[in-house]
């Protein structure tokens, strides 16, 4: 008799695509474990993540804008969700593995460092090697989470974190089969996550002051649409109707549309990732975590993990320590460095 596991698993086989993920056929996990009787493999390792302290600490590190005082601004936790949102609905209508795609988005980002891309540069600076966010949200599933023992993923939801990222011109789409995800579950991720922040970035922004709706360029508006609504809708309808005109081969878009979208991005790197507004605070943030990361060094047997200093050295486990921080966690530490304590007197 079959167990609730096997049911799910049998309706995989049944409903979604040929082409999808499935549950029963993961190449496994990097250590062999008993299987759940109610929840197939992809659908335990979207729990796993959603447990896990790393992903609880999303919601105090920075997406664009350091420490806003504003409620509705994004961190790097809503960013995440509304990633999750775009790829789930990409991968339903193409009736592929929901579960693996969510799974996927929910830990692409879990190695991001506090105060966003302006932390990443810090950090890839003072670590020997560098340092770059996916191979950190990787390690973090593999190694730091669970005191050690990492999470334990399946293969298919590890490959689909490690091959997330675009960079600053990467394309979401088009690139060669070694450095695409190998589901195509895991290539909705870059597509989805670029949708994401292009929109709410923008949303964002306009909410700073540091644009307006009429500062955009008018080429991608005019082919994707004037608000976030349109523009989500429009690029995900290009993405569904591209990839199933491709026998879902692979994940694609248009090049009027994809074009429009990369013009867009270009942009906001020069209105608001890199606005010189914005990078004044960068280089505070940059001195806080230049100043953290030396004394947490310094004083490494009270910060640092132990064993990862006997097994990779003192750099590897300040980079897990610094990496790993929320902005006002990174923020206390170095006041509590730097800054003097009034004198109390009785």
């Amino acid at each position: 008799m079959t167990n609730i596991r096997e049911q799910l698993e049998a309706r995989e086989r049944d409903t979604l695509a040929p082409q999808a993920a499935k549950s029963a056929a993961s190449r496994g996990r990097l250590r062999p474990e008993p299987e759940d009787e109610i929840r197939p493999a992809f659908q335990r390792d979207r729990d796993r993540i959603i447990h896990c302290k790393a992903f609880r600490r999303l919601k105090h590190k920075t997406q664009v804008f350091f420490r806003p005082t504003g409620d509705h601004y994004r961190t790097r936790l809503t960013h995440t969700l509304e990633v999750s949102q775009i790829a789930r609905t990409i991968a339903k209508v193409l009736r592929l593995h929901e579960e693996l795609t969510e799974a996927i988005a929910l830990g692409h980002d879990l190695g991001h460092t506090p105060f966003g891309h302006a932390g990443e540069r810090v950090i890839d600076s003072l670590m020997p090697g560098g340092f770059n966010h996916y191979e950190q949200s990787l390690r973090i599933v593999d190694v730091l989470e669970n005191d050690g023992r990492g999470l334990n993923l399946t293969w298919e939801v590890r490959d689909g974190i490690a091959k997330h990222s675009k960079g600053k011109s990467g394309a979401p789409v088009g690139m060669p089969p070694a450095m695409r995800a190998s589901t195509i579950e895991g290539q909705i991720m870059r597509v989805a996550d670029l949708i994401a922040y292009i929109n709410h970035d923008i949303d964002d922004a306009t909410r700073a002051g540091l644009l307006t709706p009429d500062d955009l360029p008018q080429g991608p508006v005019r082919v994707l649409g004037a608000s976030s609504s349109a523009r989500i809708s429009t690029l995900v309808r290009d993405v569904v109707t591209e990839t199933l005109a491709a026998d879902l081969s692979e994940i694609r878009m248009s090049e009027p549309v994809l074009a429009a979208l990369l013009e867009l991005r270009t942009y906001l790197f020069d209105a608001v990732y890199e606005n010189s507004t914005a990078t004044v605070e960068f280089k505070k943030a940059a001195d806080v975590l230049t100043g953290v990361w030396e004394k947490v060094r310094e004083r490494s047997a009270e910060f640092l993990d132990r064993r990862t200093i006997e097994h990779e050295g003192v750099d590897a486990a300040a980079r897990d320590f610094v990496a790993g921080m929320t902005d006002r966690y990174a923020v206390r530490l170095f006041e509590q460095f730097f800054i003097p304590k009034p004198w109390a007197i009785d």
